[in-house]
């Protein structure tokens, strides 16, 4: 490769070195992998299009993902998961018919923007929705394109996530979403060691605030640190829930339901596989890395020898150990 170099004052030979990057953008300190076109002779710093466009794609990634921003790309999956086009969508979402467009041209969505199109991301409870408010918004084509998308999609409750969540929160007196995400990951955690697999295909990742199912968070992060307040057929729910699942989960509620979220954040928070899936992280920086599940199973194994569990029941001696261990002054409202 030859370009100008302005301190050799000629063309040069020049060679493209991967370099960690830090930048500010929008008031943020940003620090990506990048690229840099160096002059083979003196080492300066060459102009090169394709590296420029490289760097501000990476800071553009690395800004997003720190401020929970939706990307391009997932936005792009959207467009494909639903058989839709740009203006359809914006339509549906009631914003602006060329929003999306220039969504994928570049421009960063707002965090509400970006939340909605998230939802429609993980689950397509929130397009029927806009489908069935919106629909008659967009044109008879494009809508049935979209219906039969959906048609063809398996139903909301077929995930055994969205089971699991349903039937705690019928169980549970009140439930918040805090709460409600460290109740989901001791089910997953415990029943890998009792069964020898996990009982959700989804991933948890270890958040800030302790462990978390993502699907789960966008379905009912409205209810922000309130109750979550719901009509369930537990009919319909314990139906699709074998005998020993129920037992398990029961035996979850009965151990750590009685715990508010703020204090099961803290059980959460001192184990092993929050704090070693955070390895390297700040207190209060944004990840959204899965918790190993070999990692967890390795833990809650341990836990099973450690306290002899035979049964789901041997489960409550580890909570209340756990509790005498992180208790603090603390609401116990869930």
């Amino acid at each position: 490769m030859n370009t100008y170099c302005e301190i050799c004052d000629e063309f040069k030979d020049y060679e493209i070195v991967n370099e960690e990057t830090e930048c500010e953008f929008n008031g943020k300190t940003i620090k990506y992998d990048g690229k840099v076109a160096r002059c083979s002779e003196c080492g300066s710093e060459i102009y090169d299009e394709e590296v420029l466009d490289y760097n501000m794609k990476q800071m553009d990634h690395m800004y997003r993902e720190m401020m929970d921003l939706i990307q391009i790309e997932e936005i792009c999956e959207i467009l494909q998961k639903y058989n839709i086009g740009k203006r359809p969508l914006s339509v549906l979402l009631g914003w602006g018919e060329v929003t999306v467009t220039r969504f994928l041209d570049g421009m960063i969505p707002s965090k509400s923007y970006s939340d909605q199109l998230k939802q429609l991301l993980y689950g397509p409870k929130q397009m029927r929705r806009l489908l069935s408010e919106n629909g008659r918004l967009i044109s008879p084509v494009a809508k049935k394109k979209v219906q039969k998308v959906l048609a063809e999609m398996k139903s909301d409750l077929t995930s055994k996530l969205e089971v699991v969540t349903k039937y705690l929160i019928g169980k549970c007196v009140d439930i918040t979403p805090l709460a409600l995400q460290k109740l989901l990951y001791y089910v997953q955690g415990f029943h890998i060691v009792f069964q020898n697999e996990p009982m959700f295909e989804e991933e948890c990742e270890a958040w800030v605030h302790g462990p978390v199912f993502r699907k789960v968070y966008f379905e009912y992060r409205d209810c922000g640190y309130r109750s979550i307040l719901q009509d369930i057929d537990m009919n319909e729910i314990e139906k699709a829930l074998t005998e020993r699942e129920k037992e398990l989960i029961d035996s979850i509620i009965g151990s750590f339901g009685c715990y508010s979220g703020s204090v099961l954040e803290a059980m959460t928070h001192s184990e092993i596989p929050w704090i070693e899936t955070r390895n390297g992280l700040e207190r209060d920086e944004k990840s959204d890395q899965p918790i190993d599940l070999a990692l967890m199973g390795l833990c809650f194994n341990q836990l099973k020898e450690k306290y002899q569990m035979v049964s789901y029941l041997d489960i409550a001696e580890y909570s209340i150990d756990l509790f005498e261990k992180v208790k603090r002054p603390i609401s116990f409202s869930k």
